[in-house]
């Protein structure tokens, strides 16, 4: 059972009483609601009504709505609920995690690449600032995985590397300027993403170092954090199976499950091992790596009755909320496992001040996409930016004498047609152009259907060029890729627009050629034949303006790259 008197709560004895006087309070229904964090798409009154007196929910994620949309709703979600609810949002990489308008400063392999703890702690300031202006009080991060696949692109850029000690440094800092804001933290994902390469939105993730990797990775990480403080663990539909094994001796290979339902990782191993007394939550529970394991039946009360304490967004409310009180009416959640989770939410909730609640005035938007948190993206760009390798000895670069450059830009194909070019790119030749650089950038097969399905448009991106007249008329190739994913495979490789496209690397040995990745760090893999690669960790305006800079020498390149851009092969580094 957790003692609320010490950490990560350290409550008085006023907060202790609101706790046991409001869990006193609560009907069944309230305590089931109290479970659920529920993901918002619809923001209007009637909707956030329904949510929080017909479900009771205890927190709250959302997806898109304007900084003012966003506002108004977390002050309805908090008028409206007898029990203050958790607002979260996912300030991984500034106050863009909490709304659109908010500022990106730098992601977890930028602040690694940066070697220096300003980075995180401006990225954390500027992030907490623009979520509380926005009546937010929980921060779903850091993201504090280990990273030893360099196959991996589900946390490449979003953990901070692959060194413990330095993930350690990262992470505490982060708690600290979050904690000085007013914001709870919850370090993800348990037992530890990074080591396999697979997504868990699409299956089980498998961490499969051994107990004695384990401990000395993400049980060092995690066993660092608690001792800081740490209030609440994000768990991973991720299984561990050498632990699994050792704390369940003779368990089948068909009772091996992920973290989420695995008592033996939640309750052995992060509570007893580790000492963890703070609040458990699930991933997204939508996650085929959840839902795989057992029927959402099953799942929805299995994962409270494992040892976590909220379930991370309903699939249906009344279906979820019905599997709930089932499992509660059976015995898979015992009465003493139900009281724990409560005492650990409100506990939460009190830790936080919520029982107390002033909400933010309005004139506190003022924060988000202010000049100062611009100014520490800036500076994180500044840092962070790293040049991989130059064996080539190709920079920096005088516009004055390599003035007319190709661009070719690489990107994922959009989620659809409809949604325009990538603004990158455009940013990209604006910032060249002011430069002093002249500019091609040929359109790839998605803008050229997007001009109007045809043909003849594959046959476009075929052409060959004829070598003495592209010398002729070129001084530099930049190959700039964005390639993105999400919840769609299993990891992200260099995919040009189409087959055969002369967006293929041909011109390394014909006119010097750079290339630079706006996002994953690992793109060597795909582009070994690179003599001068720049890892630049973002596509906004102001990372592009300081790796411009960086390419023309007017700014030195300070970050330091980690051995997994070489992607454990030799002919990377050449």
């Amino acid at each position: 059972m957790v003692d609320l008197k010490t950490k990560p709560f350290y409550l008085n004895n006023e907060q202790i009483k609101w706790v046991e006087d409001t869990l006193a309070s609560m009907t069944e229904d309230e305590k089931v609601g109290q479970l659920f964090i529920n993901l918002t798409l619809q923001r209007d009154e009637a909707a956030i009504t329904k949510l929080c007196q017909d479900y009771h929910i205890g927190g709250v994620r959302w997806q898109g709505g304007t900084l003012e949309e966003v506002y108004e709703q977390n002050r309805m979600f908090q008028e409206k609920s007898r029990i203050p609810v958790l607002i979260a949002a996912n300030c991984e990489a500034g106050g863009n995690g909490a709304v659109a308008e908010g500022t990106f400063v730098a992601t977890g392999a930028a602040c690694a690449a940066s070697q220096t703890t300003e980075t995180v702690r401006d990225m954390a300031r500027a992030g907490g600032r623009e979520a509380a202006a926005v009546g937010c009080n929980w921060t779903f991060a850091p993201v504090c995985d280990v990273v030893s696949n360099w196959r991996n692109t589900i946390v490449n850029t979003r953990a901070f590397g692959n060194d413990p000690d330095q993930i350690i440094e990262l992470s505490k800092a982060y708690m600290e300027e979050m904690k000085e804001i007013g914001l709870a933290c919850a370090a993800k994902h348990f037992p530890g993403d990074g080591s396999e390469e697979r997504d868990q939105h699409l299956l089980m993730g498998c961490n499969d170092l051994s107990c004695e990797e384990w401990d000395a990775s993400f049980g060092k990480v995690y066993e660092a954090l608690i001792e800081a403080g740490l209030p609440s663990i994000m768990v991973g539909h991720i299984c561990q199976p050498a632990y699994s094994r050792r704390l369940r001796p003779g368990i089948k290979e068909e009772e091996i499950m992920p973290a989420t339902l695995a008592p033996e990782l939640l309750q052995d191993l992060l509570r007893s091992q580790l000492g963890f007394n703070g609040l458990i939550l699930t991933d997204a529970s939508h996650m085929a790596g959840l839902l795989n394991a057992a029927p959402r039946s099953e799942v929805v009360p299995g994962v409270i009755a494992a040892g976590c304490d909220m379930l991370l967004f309903f699939n249906n409310p009344e279906e979820d909320i019905a599997y709930m009180k089932q499992g509660i009416a059976n015995g898979i959640i015992t009465a003493e496992r139900l009281d724990d989770a409560l005492h650990r939410i409100l506990g939460l909730k009190a830790m936080l001040g919520l029982h107390q609640l002033s909400f933010p005035p309005k004139e506190n938007l003022s924060a988000v996409g202010h000049k100062e948190h611009r100014e520490a993206a800036a500076r994180a760009a500044g840092e962070a930016i790293t040049l991989v390798k130059d064996t080539q000895r190709l920079l920096p670069i005088d516009p004055a004498e390599k003035k007319r450059v190709m661009l070719y830009f690489i990107e994922s194909a959009p989620e659809n047609l409809a949604a325009g070019p990538d603004p990158a790119k455009k940013m990209l030749i604006e910032e060249l152009e002011a430069a002093g650089f002249e500019v091609t950038a040929p359109e790839d097969f998605y803008e050229l259907e997007m001009k109007g399905h045809s043909a003849a448009n594959k046959g476009r991106m075929m052409r060959s060029f004829a070598r003495e007249p592209f010398k002729s008329q070129y001084d530099l190739v930049i190959m700039a890729v964005h390639m993105k994913g999400y919840a769609q495979t299993n990891n992200v490789r260099v995919n040009y627009s189409i087959g055969h496209s002369h967006e293929i690397p041909w011109t390394i040995k014909e006119v010097p050629t750079l290339c630079v990745s706006l996002n994953y760090t690992n793109h060597l893999y795909d582009l070994p034949m690179m003599k001068t690669f720049i890892n630049a960790y973002a596509p906004t305006r102001e990372y592009l303006h300081e790796l411009v800079n960086k390419i023309t020498g007017k700014s030195p390149f300070k970050g330091q790259a980690n051995e997994l851009v070489w992607c454990g092969r030799w002919e990377t580094r050449l």
